[in-house]
C-alpha cells in the first residue's frame, strides 16, 4: 500500500503489531459489569502499566496513567506542525467477561492452509462457515485454542495504535500535527467512559480501533440501555404453599419467556433491535434479571422499555401478591447525528483508505464503543477495524493481514490530519 508521500514497508509494520499482540493478549484484563468502581478489575491495571512503560520507552514522557486506569500519551506534532488541531485514537483495554481471558494461549498459523482448525472442546475454526476464514488462505491468522476468547477485542486495536506510534517516531519524514493515545478502562461493561477526564482531552476528533473486518467502518451504533427487573415474592413451606406461595423464581422465568424470540440477538441483525436477558438470580422471595435492550432508533427503545412494563403487569396478575419493579439505565446512545454534525471527521477517513486503496464500507455497529460515548460528549469518534473476528467467543481470530492494514490507516490518517484538512470540507 502507499500512500501519497511514503512508502510504507509493511512487513516492517507487521512485526511491530504482533509480539505487541501476543504479549497483551496473555495479560489478563477481564472486566465485571457487576463493580460499579472504575476500573471494575484490578488485572486492568496490569496491562495499563504496561503500556505506560513502553510508551516511556519509546521516547514519549507526555504519558499519565489516571486514577481510574486511562492510559493518555501525546505524540508532539513534527517541526512546523505544532498548530494544528490534536486527533486522537481509541482502543479499551477490558475483555468480556462473558468468557474467560485467563491463560489465553494465542495460536500464530503462518501461510494457513484453507483447512478447518480444531479447538478445545469440539469447537472448530471452519471456512465453509466463515467466508473471512477462508479469505485468509495463505496468509497469517491468529487463533484462540478454545479454552478462551483471544482477546482481539480491543487488544488487536492497542496493538496497531502503538505500532503506529512506534513507526511514526522512527520515521519522521512522515509529518503530521499532535496525536493523542487513549486506553480505557471497562469498556464492555457498558458503563461509558466513567471518570474520563474529558477536561485534559485535546482532540477535536478521535477514532476508535474497535472494529471487525478490513475495509468496515462505523459512524453509527445502537442506543443501549440496561434493564433490571426486580421480583417480590411470598415464602412459605412448599408443604403448605397452595394459595399462600409467591414464588419468585418462577415469576422471573416467566417473564423472561414473555421477551419476545423474534426480537432477540439470534434473530436480528442489521438495523432491528432486540432484548438480551444476561442473567436471572434468586430463590422464591426475590429474584432478579438483567437484560440489555438496543435499538437503532430511541422510539424502539421506548417501545421495548413500554413493553417491559406490560409484561410486568402480566406476570403481577399471574401470581397475585407479587410485585414486579422494571428499572432502566441509559448506557450509550447512537453516535450517527453528532458524528453527520462533523463531516470531514468520516471524510479524513475516507481519504485515507482511499490513498491506500482501501473499500470503505459504513456498517452499522450492532453494539457500541467507547466512541459512542465520546462522541455524546462532543469529540466525534467513528470507529475502525482491526481485523478481528467472532468477538466474545472461544472461536475469536484475527487477520495479521488486516492488523497490519489497520495500523497503515492510522498512519495514512495522522498525516492526513497534519495537512490541516479541516480547512476543506469538500472531500
Amino acid at each position: 500500500m502507499q500512500s501519497l508521500h511514503t512508502l510504507i514497508d509493511e512487513a516492517h509494520i507487521t512485526n511491530l503489531i504482533v509480539p505487541r499482540f501476543l504479549r497483551y493478549v496473555q495479560v489478563c484484563t477481564t472486566s465485571d459489569r457487576h463493580v460499579e468502581a472504575t476500573p471494575s478489575t484490578v488485572e486492568q491495571w496490569d496491562l495499563a502499566k504496561i503500556l505506560v512503560e513502553e510508551i516511556r520507552a519509546l521516547g514519549i514522557q507526555d504519558v499519565e496513567l489516571t486514577g481510574s486506569c486511562y492510559v493518555i500519551a501525546r505524540l508532539p506534532a513534527t517541526p512546523g506542525k505544532e498548530k494544528l488541531p490534536a486527533v486522537g485514537f481509541l482502543a479499551h483495554l477490558d475483555t468480556v467477561s462473558d468468557v474467560s481471558g485467563k491463560d489465553v494461549k494465542p495460536q500464530v498459523v503462518e501461510r494457513y492452509d484453507g483447512r478447518r482448525i480444531e479447538l478445545a472442546e469440539g469447537l472448530v475454526l471452519d471456512p465453509l462457515v466463515e467466508p473471512g476464514l477462508a479469505a485468509q488462505k495463505g496468509k497469517t491468522i491468529i487463533h484462540t485454542d478454545g479454552s478462551t476468547l483471544l482477546g482481539a477485542d480491543d487488544k488487536a486495536g492497542i496493538a496497531e495504535i502503538m505500532a503506529a506510534v512506534e513507526y511514526l517516531l522512527a520515521h519522521r519524514e512522515i509529518e503530521h500535527g499532535p496525536v493523542e493515545i487513549i486506553f480505557s478502562p471497562d469498556e464492555e461493561t457498558g458503563k461509558g467512559l466513567p471518570e474520563f477526564p474529558l477536561d485534559t482531552i485535546k482532540s477535536i476528533a478521535c477514532y476508535t480501533l474497535d472494529g471487525g473486518p478490513l475495509g468496515e467502518f462505523e459512524i453509527e451504533c445502537f442506543n443501549a440501555y440496561m434493564a433490571t427487573i426486580q421480583f417480590q415474592g411470598k415464602v412459605i413451606h412448599p408443604g403448605a404453599a397452595r394459595g399462600i406461595l409467591v414464588n419468585a423464581a418462577l415469576m422471573s422465568a416467566v417473564f423472561a419467556a414473555m421477551l419476545p424470540r423474534t426480537e432477540s440477538p439470534e434473530a436480528t441483525d442489521g438495523y432491528y433491535g432486540y432484548y438480551c436477558p444476561m442473567t436471572i438470580n434468586g430463590d422464591h422471595e426475590q429474584a432478579s434479571l438483567e437484560l440489555l435492550i438496543r435499538d437503532f432508533d430511541q422510539n424502539g427503545i421506548q417501545r421495548r422499555i413500554d413493553a417491559l412494563e406490560y409484561f410486568a403487569r402480566a406476570v403481577e396478575a399471574q401470581f397475585p401478591g407479587g410485585k414486579v419493579t422494571v428499572n432502566t439505565k441509559r448506557q450509550y446512545v447512537n453516535m450517527k447525528e453528532k458524528i453527520d454534525a462533523r463531516p470531514e471527521v468520516p471524510a479524513i477517513l475516507k481519504q485515507a483508505a482511499a490513498n491506500l486503496g482501501m473499500e470503505f464500507r459504513l456498517n452499522p455497529i450492532r453494539g457500541g464503543t467507547d466512541g459512542s460515548r465520546l462522541t455524546e460528549l462532543g469529540i466525534p469518534t467513528p470507529n475502525i477495524f482491526t481485523g478481528g473476528r467472532n468477538a466474545h467467543s472461544r472461536i475469536e481470530w484475527a487477520a495479521v493481514s488486516e492488523m497490519t492494514a489497520s495500523c497503515l490507516l492510522v498512519i495514512e490518517l495522522i498525516r492526513l490530519w497534519g495537512e490541516n484538512l479541516l480547512i476543506d470540507r469538500r472531500l
